[in-house]
């Protein structure tokens, strides 16, 4: 199968779980994957696994961002799918919610996977594809989820707006909203 044969594909949070299967699928499909991780080893570990290219990056850190745009557009010029997939969950009541942890969890799932996006637009190609992963808590919020939910509600607002804003150039815009799943991310969260 090489139906994505010359595309380029960026997985943000590509070394374990949802993102790493993601990368695994395309790159069957004869994509060039591009994969993203803020734990060094981890990253580099997934890529020699799956034979693709890492780059470092932490999601909540703009600058991160910014630089693992300009080492794709030095690598591949342009991006075909772009698949925001980094993110963290947490839990706590309301009440129990430390500032620490609301930053954290909105600044990976949020402010993270929104300036992906932003900085990625000027190297994405007419015609992509452009996937944010939400989780179905958006819309069925649960006791102790209430800043994971609210990230996630926030971000199909984001995609929905980018979804129009990018329409004239054929860029298609959509968000995944899978339940738990058994992943890394999941294993930290209870």
């Amino acid at each position: 199968m090489d139906n994505l044969k010359d595309k380029v594909a960026v997985i943000t949070g590509g070394n374990s779980g949802i993102g790493y299967a993601t990368a695994k699928q395309l790159k069957e499909q004869g994509a060039q994957v591009f994969i993203t991780g803020r734990r060094k080893e981890a990253i580099e570990k997934a890529a020699q696994e799956l034979d693709v290219t890492a780059f470092t990056a932490d999601q909540a850190n703009v600058l991160d961002i910014e630089n693992l745009v300009a080492k794709v557009k030095e690598d591949f010029g342009a991006v075909d799918i772009l698949f925001i997939n980094a993110g963290i969950a947490g839990l706590g009541t309301i009440e129990q919610t430390s500032e620490e942890l609301y930053d954290s969890i909105m600044n990976v799932n949020l402010k993270g996977a929104y300036f992906t996006l932003s900085k990625f637009i000027p190297i994405l190609k007419d015609g992509a594809s452009v996937v944010f992963l939400s989780s179905n808590t958006a819309s069925m919020p649960g006791p102790g989820s209430s800043v994971y939910s609210a990230s996630k509600t926030a971000l199909n607002s984001v995609m929905k707006s980018a979804a129009l804003e990018l329409a004239p150039r054929k860029i298609r815009v959509n968000s995944v909203s899978p339940g738990p799943t058994e992943t890394e991310v999941m294993k930290k969260s209870v």
